[in-house]
């Protein structure tokens, strides 16, 4: 809108081609009311007039958005951000040797030329070794992560043979002791047995254990 108003703002215009522009009707002079800054504009409202009526109510909400769309979205854009940076780190790496070999072949220098060749293979030869050192320190932390897993593997091997000896033994123990169960066969041999030995249980005992009082059964 303000593009457009200043584009209509007044100037140094010709009544007759405003008379043209205007079409046939009557001249802009014999108009009093006309002028060129009267510039017909669309009404609007201020910052201080209230909604509308249909609008009181309204909550203006922004609309709903999956979370794993856009997740995928996100990480869409990302791979694409990633994409678009190595292309133009490498398209700028290609102009920039041109530019260079098109300012070395231009000056016609020989020896640069021969020093560039030597220092891009000294530089390739620096980047090999550097990258056989980081392969080889890649290679050892790989080796101990694998030890360590290993390592642990075994820790947790050796912690079930434990736990499975253990149960075992108390699996043992237990069948001992179901021997001595009382069952409803051997119920009534237990009870004979019970009668024909009859134990004392109130009694006194030291702080050493031994029995000092002992009352008798009645």
């Amino acid at each position: 809108m303000l593009p457009a108003l200043r584009r209509c703002r007044p100037g140094p215009v010709p009544l007759p081609a405003l008379a043209a522009a205007l079409g046939p009707g009557p001249f802009p002079a014999l108009c009093p009311g006309w002028s060129p800054r009267a510039v017909p504009a669309r009404g609007r409202k201020s910052r201080h007039d209230p909604p509308a009526k249909s609008k009181v109510g309204r909550v203006k909400l922004p609309p709903p958005v999956d979370p794993e769309e856009l997740l995928v979205v996100l990480e869409r854009y990302r791979q694409h951000r990633l994409v678009l940076n190595a292309l133009r780190a490498e398209f700028r790496a290609e102009v920039l040797q041109k530019k260079r070999e098109e300012r070395l072949a231009a000056a016609g220098s020989l020896e640069e030329q021969e020093e560039h060749r030597r220092l891009m293979a000294w530089n390739d030869e620096e980047n090999a070794r550097q990258r056989a050192r980081r392969e080889e320190r890649l290679r050892k932390q790989e080796e101990e992560e694998k030890r360590k897993k290993l390592e642990i593997a075994e820790k947790q091997a050796r912690k079930m043979e434990a736990f499975v000896e253990e149960k075992e033994k108390e699996v043992l123990q237990l069948q001992e002791e179901a021997k001595n169960f009382i069952t409803l066969e051997n119920l009534e041999a237990r009870i004979e047995e019970c009668l024909d030995n009859p134990r004392n249980y109130n009694f006194a005992i030291d702080k050493d254990g031994r029995i000092v009082k002992r009352t008798v059964l009645s």
